[in-house]
């Protein structure tokens, strides 16, 4: 972990709880398909996030302990402290002896998925589709804090649609049912990641529940957006997405440090490369999934769409090595924003 700069310690001064687990900073890393596994989680942690849970992980996968579904619960026990396991399902009883299966592979905190608005996953009654039965949303919390022990957290969004925003309730409900901390997306099921993140949601919760943790989430890509929240919603924590694709320092210049000169920012994408080709355990498979990797950490500098073309054709690990050295030891920051980078695709990420 990077040494902590003064507004570190500032952060640390204030520190807040998540059970009984005291966070040094308010800053935390979303759990993101495909992006959350263990490699980047620990290379966040590393730069300064507070908590990085797991992408969301199968109950049915892990009740019936399915080889590939188990894979997700590898974690860094040297790093990720508390490590958080986020679980999704629509069934009480699944989701239960998931949580127990989780915490026999080491899971400190279980975040229960009550966000995902992707239709695979609502139709089974799981992710989004809990808003609209708030009593059995609480029986999952209830039931899985019964059965482990373990601090039991949500992640909800604003409501159903615009005619169902119903936030409030479902959060009374999930805090009466021992809820350790709330996490909140303030758009609708309806809306998915279109239109702008309402933050008057995040304020409206922290008005009506003051003593209960919450945290805030949506459209925060830049140091100042996560200051921003903070100080507009009063949220306990800021949980950060779309902005830590392929910028993990973001978190370090959350607590006070500098972005990364472009060595240090190549040398970060090829430890990234070698601990997700270790993590994968197969070299064409690893390259082909990081592809979209390599098309975040390249957002927003000077030829990154030539890059990303180039990139989405390699097959070799050798090849990718190469591309990474020979653009990133160079690309300097487009000071206009990238304006030709607007088809970076975030939603394989963002469910």
């Amino acid at each position: 972990r990077l040494e902590q700069s003064s507004q570190s310690v500032r952060f640390a001064s204030v520190m807040s709880r998540i059970g009984p687990y005291s966070l040094p900073n308010p800053f935390i890393l979303a759990p993101m398909a495909g992006v959350s596994e263990m490699p980047f989680r620990v290379i966040a942690f590393e730069l300064g996030a507070a908590l990085c849970p797991t992408e969301l992980v199968s109950a049915q996968g892990l009740m019936r302990t399915n080889a590939r579904t188990l894979k997700y619960l590898r974690f860094n026990a040297e790093v990720e402290r508390p490590y958080s396991l986020q679980i999704f399902g629509g069934d009480v009883e699944a989701m239960v002896r998931a949580a127990v299966v989780g915490q026999g592979y080491g899971a400190q905190i279980i975040d229960i998925n009550m966000g995902c608005p992707v239709k695979k996953v609502t139709r089974n009654g799981a992710g989004s589709a809990l808003l609209c039965e708030p009593e059995r949303a609480a029986t999952l919390v209830r039931d899985i804090h019964a059965a482990t022990g373990l601090p039991v957290t949500c992640k909800i969004r604003s409501g159903w649609d615009e005619h169902q925003r119903n936030y409030l309730h479902v959060a009374g409900a999930l805090f009466e049912a021992g809820c350790a901390a709330l996490a909140i997306h303030p758009r609708t099921r309806a809306q998915g990641y279109s239109g702008r993140a309402d933050w008057s949601v995040i304020a409206d919760l922290k008005r009506h529940f003051p003593g209960q943790v919450i945290i805030g989430n949506g459209d925060v890509k830049t140091p100042a957006d996560a200051h921003r929240m903070r100080e507009s919603t009063g949220c306990d924590f800021v949980m950060i997405g779309r902005g830590a694709l392929g910028n993990p320092w973001l978190f370090r210049e959350l607590l006070g440090g500098p972005p990364p000169e472009p060595e240090e920012r190549c040398a970060g994408v090829l430890r990234h490369f070698e601990d997700h080709q270790a993590f994968v355990g197969e070299a064409l498979p690893a390259v082909r999934s990081f592809r979209k990797h390599l098309a975040w950490y390249g957002h927003g500098l000077h030829g990154a769409a030539a890059f990303r073309h180039e990139v989405n054709q390699l097959d070799s690990v050798d090849e990718v090595r190469e591309a990474v050295q020979r653009f990133f030891r160079s690309a300097a920051v487009d000071p206009q924003g990238a304006p030709d980078e607007q088809d970076v695709d975030y939603r394989a990420a963002l469910g």
